[in-house]
């Protein structure tokens, strides 16, 4: 039975997604008999399968929509907005019992008789069943205009006798005559007694082949992706493999072991392209999703939009597919709540009262390039500009600098929104900075351009897969590190004298001046060895600089050698080390030895060459707005004062630390400690929330414990009584914040846990972090 019940969810997960594009398509087409048939023999197929298998809540839902669907396609009814959003809310509900079969193995404690009213409600007075009974006749005219439709592995004599060339004793007397001895088929013994003609067996033949054309089950095979992930790290091991004996094989010269690497060169790249293939899925799965959600937004912003959608065929590896699900997303309800105006003032504006979304997909220089554009009123870039120094995020003299295309991508800004009211669709001034986070982590780069009263496109290139992937090796201080090709430039190598020379500073950083523009230099060993020889690397005889580009910033890595470029095999770094931002992962080298993967963006923010505020100025009301969607969210759960459970987002945590109660002094009336060369200031979250204290001094731990939350360069300490768990769990916003420094309480590990407003608490325990000149000064 769970063989059973894993079938069903499979099939079943397949069918609602489907069933979300033909409830809109067939929204704009209600006439459409063939997509009402698909629609009613899905829901059909659902209800006979949760019926058999025990789930009644689900089968009782499944055939109110079904007795709906079913007058919708006997035209007893009309489809209009009404019935499409009831019908839509079921499958909504199917889906979420489905999860809940597919979790806990039951349907779950839901009350769904409000929307089975109103599914009752919509349908005619009379049941039915009576209807069927009292009127037959428009079901068996149905049947008499169209052909009947076949299950695959029906036989011939079902077909003759439903196109009523044949009896059924005559097709007996046939299948008979055959288990007899008889080595002919049917068709021949029915043509020889005169039952039916040639034409007719060959009519139904050739309905029997297209019958078993179609089914699936002859076409493609299911393979869980567990099973193809393990098959690609076979598939990298044998690159790696490949890696080591190419790199022998150039060290000898005996010909015949020379000719046998280069097969095996090349058969393991043929291998390897058609085990990435089997990874590869269309864009559209993706995409498939959005004209349902396009119709959910615009109906509930009195809009009238349209999808269009170009390059569905366009293939990406399924983890690159799953990273920018969210993104695109986000981009498609913006552009339908921000770009696109109502009816009225789109007509006032001489244009089509109906607005239009295109999305594009395709290939271009070994990316995969996607753009979402809208015809709508475009980006006011004025007033982006005002709210951006409204809110202290670009002074006015440099938004007086920009052009318009830096103003358009100021909307990557975090906490920027220039929504007139916070709505549930937008307004909170989150989301394009998470868009761009993500894209980035990908190593994909994400663009803006918008032009008044026309419209606004956002474009983005990401890589195909992230499993394989070309790099440049490099070498310092005879450590390898890999960087990924995809923000490689270009090589610069300075020798002796030039490198003194040509390498200038800047107000105590290093630049090289690149065809006339400076370029910031970072010092790989500087950066990976804060304590080593600073004064050496830059005294060294020649220079190799290695031009990346990193957030739309270029920048000079400088390092000792420069080796080779190869495909390596990315291996994800250990739970323990991912909060290294430094590293995107790591990879075997032909000669067996592990080198790092260098993340360009993440040692572009640890030289500030590039802001860290994106990554980790996350407000407390992004995280408001993710426990609202009640998404799954990594958190780090803390005790605090002598109850108190409180939850913050990992992403905000910079370390987490512990220091001796002796260590911990006072500046001011400010508890502070030494902190990486700094004075970092403490912030008591107990005190802030005012939250009772455990008693007694003496019970108090030696060690107190701090998380480190860092923006811009400023750290600051938060003190909890202890880090209890980092979990990663869906949750939803039950209660309004009680406190300044929360944003509310949710269900956290079965237990009540409030949700920790970062930002909110530390302006209130110190007013002017956010606002004046780091705090912390060096020592």
């Amino acid at each position: 039975m769970d063989d059973l019940t894993r079938e069903f969810l499979l099939e079943s997960y397949e069918n609602l997604d489907r069933l979300d594009q033909e409830f809109v398509k067939l929204e704009g087409e209600p006439g459409n008999l063939e997509l009402l048939k698909s629609i009613f023999r899905t829901i059909h197929t659902i209800k006979g399968t949760c019926g058999f298998l025990g789930f009644t809540k689900l089968e009782t839902l499944a055939h109110r929509g079904e007795n709906l669907l079913s007058l919708l396609r006997d035209g007893q009814l009309t489809l209009n907005a009404e019935i499409t959003t009831a019908l839509l809310a079921m499958v909504d509900a199917v889906r979420q019992m489905l999860a809940s079969i597919d979790t806990t193995g039951n349907e779950g404690e839901r009350n769904d008789e409000a929307l089975i009213a109103t599914l009752t409600r919509l349908l005619e007075p009379v049941a039915l069943e009576e209807k069927e009974e009292a009127n037959p006749e428009p079901q068996e005219k149905l049947e008499k205009e169209k052909e009947p439709e076949f299950p695959p592995d029906v036989n011939l004599g079902e077909i003759l006798i439903q196109r009523k060339a044949a009896k059924v004793i005559d097709v007996y007397d046939a299948v008979q005559q055959q288990h007899e001895g008889d080595p002919r088929r049917v068709g021949e013994i029915l043509v020889e007694k005169g039952v039916v003609k040639p034409q007719e067996v060959l009519e139904a033949l050739s309905l029997q082949q297209q019958a078993r054309g179609t089914g699936v089950s002859d076409s493609t095979i299911r393979v869980e992706v567990s099973q193809l992930d393990r098959l690609m790290n076979r598939v990298g091991e044998l690159v790696l493999l490949r890696n080591q004996i190419l790199q022998y094989s150039n060290t000898t010269e005996d010909s015949g072991l020379l000719a046998t690497s280069q097969r095996l060169n090349l058969i393991t790249t043929e291998l390897q392209e058609g085990v990435m293939k089997t990874r590869m899925q269309p864009i559209g799965n993706v995409w498939s999703k959005f004209p349902r959600t396009v119709r959910d937004v615009a109906l509930s912003c009195g809009k009238k939009v349209r999808i269009e959608m170009e390059g569905k065929e366009t293939e990406l590896d399924k983890t690159i597919i799953e990273a920018i699900k969210d993104p695109l997303t986000h981009i498609v309800r913006n552009s339908v709540d921000h770009g696109i105006e109502t009816p009225e003032k789109r007509i006032a504006a001489g244009k089509p009262a109906e607005g239009c979304l295109l999305l594009r997909a395709f290939h271009e220089g070994g990316q995969v390039n996607i753009e979402i554009s809208d015809d709508g009123a475009g980006l006011d870039l004025e007033k982006i500009k005002r709210k951006a120094v409204e809110k202290g995020l670009i002074t006015a003299e440099h938004a007086g600098r920009m052009s318009e295309r830096e103003a358009a991508n100021l909307v990557f800004l975090p906490g920027l929104s220039t929504a007139e009211k916070v709505t549930n669709v937008s307004g909170r001034g989150v989301g394009m900075d998470v868009v761009r986070t993500n894209i980035d982590k990908i190593g994909g780069t994400v663009d803006v351009q918008s032009k008044p009263g026309a419209g606004t496109t956002v474009r983005m290139k990401i890589p195909l897969t992230l499993a394989i992937i070309p790099a440049l090796i490099v070498t310092n201080r005879g450590d390898r590190y890999a960087i990924p090709q995809i923000s490689l430039l270009e090589l610069v190598r300075l020798e002796g004298e030039e490198a003194q020379k040509r390498i200038e500073s800047v107000q105590g950083a290093p630049v090289y001046r690149l065809r006339g523009r400076l370029l910031p230099l970072v010092y790989l060993d500087r950066e990976l060895r804060p304590e080593g020889r600073a004064e050496e690397a830059s005294k060294g005889t020649a220079a190799n600089i290695v031009v990346l580009q990193a957030d739309e910033r270029q920048f000079g890595l400088v390092v000792d050698s420069i080796n080779d470029t190869e495909e390596i095999v990315v291996k994800p770094l250990g739970k323990q080390l991912k909060g290294i931002k430094t590293f995107a992962g790591s990879t075997i080298m032909g000669d067996g030895r592990v080198a790092l993967i260098l993340d360009v963006l993440g040692l572009a923010q640890s030289a500030n060459v590039v802001g860290e505020s994106r990554e980790h100025a996350i407000s407390g009301t992004e995280a408001s707005a993710a426990a609202q969607s009640g998404e799954k969210q990594t958190m780090l759960v803390l005790e605090v004062g002598r109850d108190g459970r409180v939850a913050m987002e990992l992403s905000l945590v910079a370390r987490l630390e512990e220091f001796k109660r002796e260590a911990i002094e006072k500046a001011g009336d400010r508890e502070v400690v030494q902190y990486r060369g700094k004075i970092m200031p403490l912030v008591d979250v107990a005190e802030v929330l005012r939250l009772a204290q455990k008693q007694g001094g003496e019970g108090k731990p030696e060690m107190t414990q701090v998380v480190v939350y860092s923006e811009e360069g400023r750290s600051v300490g938060l003190v909890v009584e202890r880090i209890l768990d980092i979990v990663e769990e869906s949750f939803v916003r039950q209660q309004p914040a009680k406190h300044e420094g929360l944003f509310g309480s949710a269900v956290i590990q079965q237990k009540v846990t409030d949700l920790l407003d970062v930002h909110s608490l530390i302006r209130t325990a110190i007013p002017n972090f956010f606002d004046d000149a780091p705090m912390h000064q060096e020592r």
